[in-house]
């Protein structure tokens, strides 16, 4: 993994970090539509609109999300692909992960353990 890749995966990671992102997160996804607008995102996380509108620009910035401005309203949807790139660096299959490296097994024994 390059260094500019794990960069990025991190920038996701730390955006998700938050409790109040992962739900705008799950909000967004089953919104009608698969998009909301930040008026339709205040009210259930019991959160002010400029306190939100920060954490959509957290979660836009680390590629998270889109945005879409129509007139005075920006509308914001899940970006799939980042999510399948986390997905793939958590997944259990870690014999073709991008983590493993040909001195893994050393690693282990050392740590005392096979985690």
């Amino acid at each position: 993994m390059t260094a500019e890749a794990a960069a990025d995966l991190s920038r996701a990671f730390k955006a998700i970090a938050d409790p109040a992102r992962l739900r705008l997160l799950s909000l967004i996804a089953a919104h009608q539509g698969g998009e909301a607008c930040v008026c339709d995102l205040t009210e259930p996380l019991g959160l002010t609109q400029p306190t939100v509108s920060h954490h959509l620009k957290v979660l836009l910035d680390a590629g998270l999300l889109t945005r879409d401005k129509r007139g005075v309203w920006a509308f914001f949807a899940v970006v799939p692909a980042t999510f399948d790139r986390l997905a793939a660096v958590l997944s259990s299959d870690t014999q073709s992960g991008p983590f493993v490296s040909p001195d893994l097994g050393a690693s282990r024994a050392l740590a005392g353990g096979t985690h």
